[in-house]
């Protein structure tokens, strides 16, 4: 009995050990350096990553690389320069290249092959991303058509932002409707008869705060609402 909780002990603390490892470990791959995946890596290295950044254009590598941790030219649909690069030992890889559909569904297929546990690849129509999922990439990004969808929204004067996640859910900054205001928002049933859940709010002149049931919001105040995209359109659409 002594030695088997022994070896559970040991197993949990090097199971929190690895988990430690992983979480800590802010290494990434930018493969292709145009306007997404240099603004990626730039934005990593600001926040402290350690960004290798990839391209098989040597004016765009030579651009960028100071601003980087490392950089390379070189030609990642081949599986060999990936190794000889070391991208295979990183823990997390972004596909950048959205143009040139071939070489991005190889230099995903080869990050996939290698056993990269976080791929992150760019796709410029629904199709190049649904082959990018086939493949098995792990997170599939559309920028274009995103933030077409995004500025759709605002341009129509309804919202302040809105972000949309893959579930058909989203996150809108809005100024609150007049039927949310005057009461406490426990009392409001917002929740029961929108379909959407408040869960920060803004005064002219002060800092976001948590919303709770005791909150009451007043006319002019900006709000934070979640809930399903057409449940929160709608709720927008109030105003």
């Amino acid at each position: 009995m002594g030695n088997y909780l022994q070896n559970m002990r040991r197993r949990r603390r090097k199971r929190l050990a690895d988990q430690h490892a992983e979480a800590s470990d802010q290494r990434v791959a930018v493969i292709g350096l145009g306007r997404f995946g240099s603004s990626l890596a730039h934005e990593l290295t600001r926040r402290g990553w350690d960004v290798m950044g990839i391209d098989t254009d040597a004016q765009l590598v030579q651009r960028h690389s100071d601003a980087l941790t490392h950089s390379a030219v070189a030609d990642c649909t081949d599986p060999e320069v990936l190794r000889q690069l070391g991208v295979n030992e990183f823990t997390s890889a972004v596909v950048g290249i959205g143009t040139d559909i071939e070489a991005s569904i190889l230099i995903t297929s080869n990050l996939l092959d290698e056993g990269v546990p976080n791929i992150w690849a760019k796709a410029i129509s629904r199709q190049h991303g649904q082959i990018l999922e086939r493949l098995g990439a792990h997170h599939v990004v559309l920028p274009e058509h995103e933030m077409g969808e995004r500025v759709a929204h605002l341009v129509t004067g309804r919202m302040l932002d809105f972000i949309e996640f893959d579930d058909d859910y989203a996150l809108v900054k809005t100024v609150a409707p007049a039927s949310a205001t005057g009461v406490p928002l426990g009392q409001s049933q917002v929740r029961s008869k929108y379909g959407v859940t408040v869960v920060g709010i803004k005064r002219p002149g002060q800092d976001f705060t948590y919303a709770t049931a005791e909150t009451v919001i007043e006319k002019g105040d900006v709000i934070v609402v979640t809930g399903r995209t057409q449940a929160v359109e709608t709720f927008a659409a109030l105003n």
